[in-house]
């Protein structure tokens, strides 16, 4: 691979930047909602598979007594 000296890897960074095609303002509200939302759903799922098994591992606990 060929060096590139700093001042032309910056100009390079430049050139590629101006390419990126950059989100608009309604796209990016309708991507947080959407990962609020599935992460709101995870959590929950995760809540309540949590209770389960530890109720179940309380009620395991509790025959060995």
């Amino acid at each position: 691979m060929a060096k590139v000296s700093p001042i032309q890897f910056f100009r390079q960074v430049k050139q590629e930047v101006k390419k990126v095609t950059w989100p608009d303002k309604k796209e990016v509200n309708q991507t947080f909602l959407m990962v609020v939302v599935i992460v709101a759903i995870a959590a929950t799922f995760f809540f309540f598979v949590d209770q389960i098994l530890g109720w179940i591992v309380r009620m395991v606990f509790s025959l060995g007594v």
